[in-house]
């Protein structure tokens, strides 16, 4: 969840450079965030198996960006949040 963290930080930052306004990002980062909720609303009904990267985890496209999660029982665990046009395969082969 760290780097799901992290990852909002470094979005938000590069959205409120790309638009030269906080305000902006903010939002953006907010309806991200609301969407994780709704995921953890609807465990299982929406998103992508990706056994091929981990087991048990899926992704969820949003927008420009690829949500990388799992269910641990009833909770939602947001792994990462990644740019979709970013190699995602390669990115868990270094992991």
């Amino acid at each position: 969840m760290d780097q799901a963290k992290d990852d909002l930080v470094q979005i938000k930052r590069y959205i409120a450079k790309r638009s030269g306004t906080d305000a902006v990002a903010m939002e953006f980062v907010g309806r991200l965030r609301a969407q994780c909720l709704r995921l953890a609303e609807l465990p299982g009904q929406i998103g992508q198996l990706r056994p091929d990267l981990a087991p048990h985890l899926r992704s969820y496209a949003y927008g420009n960006y690829v949500i990388l999660y799992r269910y641990r029982e009833s909770v939602l665990e947001v792994i990462s949040i990644i740019e979709g046009h970013r190699d995602i395969d390669a990115l868990f082969d270094s992991d």
